[in-house]
């Protein structure tokens, strides 16, 4: 059976530059994939690049089997495929309620967002820019779940926000994998965290895979992982 998301030898960068080499995961049904990796190791830029928001140096690009290179980023969220970016994606000058109407949300919906994220439900008219980055963070995940995606695109979900908080939110990773059978790709800034909600990891570094397994494997080598690959670089990038 073929995997929601499938990268094959993935070059991707900017005009000719590579900064992904040779990338190759997969990504099924309820599975999450933690893309981890120091600043500037390419994990933005393969986000941006599976979303259609940059063209690839080479490879493919497949969802359940597919190849979808060429496609344009709306074509891909009709295909399946959603992408929260690491700047969330809002307008600032919409309120909660306004951005659910964009995505137009109906009742059954918007109860399924009050029921994944009660914070949200009193805020209906409160516009985005004055959430907290917490709140911003939500609103985000809840567009995204209310498009059901097939394959789901989070870059550096806790940026910004407080330990407790972004504690709060990885679950909901878990939660978009298992109750709606999401294939989940997430770049993440703590790898402690969400190597808890991961099934599994790469590790890029220098735009090239230097570690890959399960979340389990990564645990129980977190030190040595963080202190020869990451050090103070699990950050964005």
């Amino acid at each position: 059976m073929s995997a929601r998301l499938e990268l094959d030898g993935l070059d991707a960068g900017y005009g000719n530059s590579a900064v992904v080499r040779g990338l190759s995961l997969r990504v099924e049904a309820g599975e999450v994939v933690a893309l981890l990796g120091p600043n500037g190791s390419g994990k933005t830029t393969t986000l941006l690049t599976v979303s259609g928001l940059l063209r690839p140096l080479a490879g493919d690009v497949r969802l359940s089997g597919r190849s979808v290179l060429g496609r344009t980023p709306d074509r891909l969220a009709r295909d399946g495929l959603c992408h929260v970016p690491d700047d969330r994606g809002l307008f600032p000058g919409l309120t909660v309620a306004e951005h659910l109407d964009l995505v137009r949300a109906g009742r059954s919906e918007r109860a399924e967002v009050d029921r994944w994220f009660p914070v949200l439900a009193p805020l209906g008219s409160r516009r985005s820019g004055l959430l907290s980055g917490g709140e911003q963070q939500m609103l985000a995940l809840a567009l995204a779940l209310v498009r059901h995606p097939s394959v789901l695109l989070i870059d550096e979900m806790t940026m910004g926000l407080a330990p407790i908080v972004a504690a709060s939110l990885t679950p909901v990773i878990r939660r978009l994998a298992d109750e709606e059978g999401c294939a989940v790709l997430v770049v993440e800034q703590h790898a402690d965290l969400v190597l808890t909600v991961a099934d599994r990891a790469v590790l890029l570094v220098h735009g090239e895979v230097a570690l890959e397994g399960t979340a389990d494997e990564f645990r129980r080598d977190h030190d040595a992982v963080v202190s020869g690959y990451l050090g103070s670089a699990a950050q964005p990038g």
